[in-house]
């Protein structure tokens, strides 16, 4: 798998969005819908381009309108942030 996740992390990082990977998940932070889901579609066509037998997605979309939130703002406020 970690081949996959290489690849995925690459087009991740092509795209300029924020991400951040753990053991078990990527989080993507993303100005917006459209950019968000490019991503994901560049993701699902890198791994079909690597002839993959299944591509699995689960998506959690948290999309604060009250106010500004980050990936850091978050872990700072339970007091995990990385220095």
């Amino acid at each position: 798998m970690s081949r996959y996740i290489k690849r995925v992390l690459s087009v991740l990082d092509d795209t300029g969005l924020h991400h951040e990977t753990n053991a078990m998940a990527t989080v993507i932070e993303a100005p917006d819908l459209r950019s968000l889901f490019d991503a994901l579609t560049r993701v699902h066509d890198a791994l079909v381009a690597m002839d993959v037998d299944r591509i699995h997605m689960d998506l959690h979309v948290d999309h604060r309108l009250d106010k500004k939130a980050t990936i850091q703002s978050k872990l700072s406020s339970i007091g995990r942030a990385s220095p």
